[in-house]
């Protein structure tokens, strides 16, 4: 005798039309007016600032990369990949002219004091300790940012912030 399963009708909505339902919704809604923008056609968006104020961070990184590098000449094989990638971020959020300094550039500005506002500790360890903090911080801010912007510029700051916490920990290594 072969099994057989009882006939039913479903008394509800089918399970495909409710995955159809909830997919055109999210739709509709990643597809709002004003989802990657602050409203207001008269300004920057909210994009827009976030990108600056990420290029900005970035330059103000690898300025103080080059300080570092300027006192400590012996840090450089360590610190001056990790400048090229502060750099290289920079440059995807559209900034790049200031963070982009030459090395003879980025010593000349170091020592007049104008590339960082504070100076750069005479200790390796400690000046290498402040750029673990620093690099940590930014981290942390465009970690918290990412909620604020939309997917595709979202994703790079994740992923530049991700870089940076990976530029801490390399710090953090080589201080040993």
């Amino acid at each position: 005798m072969p099994f057989t399963l009882p006939s039913r009708t479903p008394t509800g909505p089918r399970r495909r039309s409710l995955l159809a339902g909830a997919a055109s919704t999210v739709l509709l809604v990643g597809c709002s007016p004003g989802s990657g923008s602050d409203g207001s056609g008269d300004g920057p968006s909210a994009a827009d600032r976030a990108r600056a104020r990420v290029a900005r961070d970035s330059e103000a990184l690898a300025g103080r990369y080059a300080a570092v590098i300027a006192a400590h000449p012996a840090l450089a094989e360590l610190l001056e990949p990790l400048r090229a990638e502060v750099v290289r971020h920079a440059e995807a959020f559209g900034g790049g002219a200031s963070a982009t300094p030459s090395a003879s550039e980025s010593e000349s500005a170091a020592g007049s004091g104008s590339a960082s506002p504070s100076p750069v500790p005479a200790d390796e360890k400690a000046a290498l300790a402040e750029l673990v903090t620093a690099e940590k911080e930014l981290s942390d801010r465009r970690g918290k940012a990412l909620l604020e912007v939309p997917g595709e510029l979202a994703r790079l700051m994740a992923s530049v912030a991700a870089a940076g916490a990976g530029h801490a920990f390399l710090l953090t290594e080589g201080a040993k």
